[in-house]
């Protein structure tokens, strides 16, 4: 009815010119179907993985792995072990996202497998909490590393930096409900100015070493870690450099051939991020000892200081553009969750709507943005998302586990992609052990505090969701409407 409502108020301001002969050209022009548009084709889908993976992590986690780890040798270990865990973990997805071709990441896999309970605490968790603070932290690195240059000698004031990445936010939401492909050609752009860097990187570093710079390297396994949880903690650190390994099955809906396209784009993207996350941490100690890398309040242009200069402002200018890149990445992801959810009636119907002119899913854009900017506020967001780290292990083990389960329980579905089932295990004790061995190691009450936020969505799940209470529905069809009419969409046609 909504729907009808908004192409008949489209229709009658076109009514009083209906004869003329560029209304009747426009009328003999195909109408698309008012759903998310497969404009996504294979470079765009590496550029998409790629372009989220390298955000700042690799130009500030060294520090957070290395303090971890004890040691250069296993430091090195470590992220090339975290490298190859992503490819692993990758390749899980890539047989449920053929088999499930549904977009949404781990909220379709959870809801096929374990049904609509397990699906919409995933949902609650990662629409409220993991994805907004998620891209408030990449903005708020992007800002401090913008307003950085013009306050030389000092930290950049806090509302600078809250507001300048704010201001990105709203760009970086405003592109992608303009446009899928201009969201994507913006992705490809950042994408291609942080392989840039990371190829400067990594080519000084290869100076350095062919001058005989192996002091630090030759020392590699000197030190050991303290504890089993300070290794889970140095992987922690780690993964969240190579996060967004995933990122691909959020958007599978909107993939050209997601048969080929999807398996061939992360067999492409994660080694490639691996080898250039490992290369450049040969690359720094190269020219720094562990005690300087510690030291360092920014790793990437405290190399560019040494070895760059007169031309090490590149450093930080490209910086820039990686946690752009990789904060438009994360907000074009972020959007088709909340979407799904909303399809799926586990979010407010009014997030699952269509934009009728950009064929964008500009509500649940728009929401997350929102919600990003509210994360930017607190003086800290870094301690929660370091707590709500390991709920998203918790999801990734239980999509894994899916994988298990469905083999079993969902023997007919066509399996384009088969990885081992061993693969699939072996991601799920590592989810196990990514979850308890830091709450074992140093049990916070945050961790319960996490938990409990995790359980709450229970209270709306059971009278909202579960019972569909009428006077819930009465409240929000009046306002979904006027939304509706303000943001001109419009619910998604089905298709076969």
């Amino acid at each position: 009815m909504d729907e009808g409502n908004i192409r008949k108020r489209k229709e009658s301001q076109n009514g009083s010119t209906g004869h003329s002969m560029d209304c009747q050209a426009k009328d003999k022009q195909p109408v698309k179907a008012t759903v998310l548009q497969k404009d996504v084709g294979l470079l765009s889908g590496i550029c998409l993985i790629v372009g989220t993976m390298i955000g700042s992590g690799i130009f500030i986690s060294p520090k957070a792995v290395l303090l971890y780890s004890g040691a250069v040798g296993p430091c090195l270990l470590i992220w090339a072990a975290c490298g190859v865990l992503s490819t692993l973990g990758a390749l899980c997805y890539a047989e449920l996202g053929t088999m499930i071709t549904k977009s949404g990441g781990e909220y379709s896999y959870l809801m096929e497998a374990f049904g609509s309970l397990v699906a919409y605490l995933y949902s609650w968790t990662t629409v409220m909490v993991l994805k907004p603070s998620s891209f408030a932290i990449i903005t708020l690195s992007f800002a401090e590393y913008a307003s950085t240059p013009f306050y030389p000698g000092c930290t950049p004031p806090i509302v600078v930096t809250k507001c300048l990445s704010a201001a990105a936010i709203l760009l970086i939401v405003g592109v992608n409900c303009l446009s899928v492909k201009l969201a994507s050609y913006v992705q490809n752009f950042f994408t291609a100015a942080k392989l840039f860097i990371i190829l400067v990187i990594v080519g000084a570093g290869i100076v350095m070493l062919a001058q005989g710079k192996t002091e630090t390297l030759s020392n590699a396994f000197d030190g050991t870690p303290s504890s089993v949880g300070a290794i889970g903690l140095a992987f922690y650190n780690g993964l969240w450099a190579y996060d967004g390994w995933n990122q691909l099955n959020f958007i599978t809906e909107e993939l050209k051939d997601p048969f080929r396209n999807l398996p061939l784009a992360i067999l492409i993207g994660i080694p490639l991020v691996s080898v250039c996350y490992v290369l450049v941490n040969v690359a720094y100690f190269t020219v720094m000892t562990t005690t300087e890398l510690l030291l360092s309040p920014a790793v990437a242009v405290t190399f560019g200081d040494r070895v760059l200069y007169p031309l090490s402002w590149i450093v930080p200018l490209f910086v820039v553009f990686s946690t752009f890149g990789s904060a438009n990445g994360s907000c074009f992801t972020a959007g088709r969750l909340a979407y799904v959810s909303g399809r799926e009636g586990h979010m407010v119907k009014i997030l699952s709507y269509i934009s009728l002119k950009r064929y964008t899913p500009s509500p649940a854009l728009i929401f997350n943005g929102v919600l990003s900017i509210f994360y930017i506020i607190p003086a800290d967001i870094n301690t929660l998302i370091n707590y709500f780290s390991f709920a998203q292990w918790v999801f990734y083990g239980l999509t894994a586990l899916s994988l298990i389960v469905m083999r079993f329980t969902r023997k007919e579905l066509h399996r384009p992609v088969k990885v081992p089932i061993v693969i699939a295990g072996l991601m799920v004790l590592v989810s196990c052990y990514l979850v308890l061995a830091p709450i074992i190691d140093k049990p916070d009450l945050e961790y319960l505090y996490c938990t409990i936020f995790i359980f709450s969505g229970l209270l709306f799940y059971y009278p909202f969701i579960y019972r569909r209470v009428n006077w819930a529905r009465k409240l929000m069809r009046p306002i979904t409407m006027h939304l509706q009419l303000l943001m001109e969409v419009v619910p998604p046609e089905k298709t076969e």
